[in-house]
């Protein structure tokens, strides 16, 4: 049987939430998470966008791909 080895940012998580367990603490937490990660996302964005990286071209390619194929 394979063991799971947690990462230090896991663990921590873990023990910072081992005491809250309702279902309202629960979605709090889903939308903090949420909210960070898309502005890390929509931070990310704009740098590509500043830099030319990205443009509507690009979206536009983008667009039109089936991004399931893509490994």
């Amino acid at each position: 049987m394979e063991t799971t080895r947690f990462n230090q940012t896991q663990i921590h998580l873990l023990r910072m939430f081992e005491l809250e367990s309702s279902e309202a603490s629960l979605n709090e937490l889903k939308e903090v998470l949420y909210r960070y990660y898309s502005k890390r996302m929509d931070d990310c964005l704009d740098e590509l966008w500043d830099s030319g990286q990205l443009n509507q071209e690009r979206l536009d390619e983008i667009n039109g791909m089936d991004l399931h194929q893509l490994n």
